[in-house]
């Protein structure tokens, strides 16, 4: 144990020291004035949000005309059976990324102000 930290210390004591010594508080400047990173970064997941489910709309649709056109061109059962399996994992997923967004739109307003100290 004491082998160990003699070894690893004198690495991370450093990287530690730097990182608390750089450290600090992060704010964004807005036309209204200045907003927390808390807010800064709410924007930001919103925003990636909304781009992939748009991605994964746009992916979905695509996929899912390929695998109807592999069905229909297929001559082979095993092939129609395949396309069908993949049919379904595309629309799973796809409900699953819309479902994660419609959860958090409907329970974010529940948890509005829970997490203050007064």
């Amino acid at each position: 144990m004491i082998k160990k930290l003699k070894k690893y210390l004198p690495r991370v004591l450093p990287l530690t020291l730097c990182i608390l010594l750089i450290a600090a508080p992060a704010f964004a400047v807005d036309d209204d004035g200045v907003r927390d990173m808390w807010t800064v970064a709410n924007e930001i997941i919103i925003d990636v949000y909304n781009k992939i489910a748009g991605i994964s709309t746009v992916l979905a649709g695509l996929m899912t005309a390929v695998c109807v056109v592999g069905m229909k061109l297929s001559n082979n059962q095993q092939k129609v059976d395949q396309s069908v399996d993949w049919l379904k994992r595309i629309w799973i997923a796809w409900a699953i990324i819309n479902g994660i967004g419609a959860f958090i739109a409907y329970v974010r307003p529940l948890l509005n102000g829970l997490a203050t100290i007064e």
